[in-house]
């Protein structure tokens, strides 16, 4: 499946799972300015056009955008070099919003799927941190 930021300059192929998460941590929230609405495609995908900027956004991952029109492109899971997409990217009617992460952190001036499975930062570290 393809999909582009805004501007164009970057083509993303990627096979995204039909399933959308939102993660609610702060860090997304400050990237997304809400939300931010991911699919999960694994580590192969490929970036045609204009390199992505990336931003190492903390020990475990990094955080790619277009260096022309800002879009979110990507975070990078490095312990699992899985990439996450923003669902965005993609024109996809197809996708289901499953999975909420980061409920704890959630403000309160938005509510989303009342009937997404809701997880909170110490379930999603306990469920998919790296163990030693």
């Amino acid at each position: 499946m393809k999909g582009t930021c805004l501007c164009g300059a970057i083509e993303v192929v990627a096979e995204p799972k039909n399933e959308v998460s939102l993660c609610h941590c702060s860090m997304c929230r400050k990237w997304s300015s809400g939300a931010l609405h991911a699919v999960h495609c694994g580590p192969d995908v490929t970036f045609k056009g204009a390199e992505p900027k990336r931003y190492q956004s903390s020990e475990w991952a990094v955080r790619g955008f277009c260096g022309e029109c800002g879009t979110n492109l990507f975070y990078h899971l490095l312990p699992t070099n899985e990439y996450i997409l923003s669902a965005g990217l993609f024109d996809n009617p197809d996708f289901k919003l499953t999975l909420e992460i980061f409920t704890d952190e959630k403000p309160d001036y938005y509510d989303l799927n009342p009937h997404s499975k809701k997880m909170t930062a110490q379930e999603v570290f306990e469920q998919f941190a790296p163990k030693e």
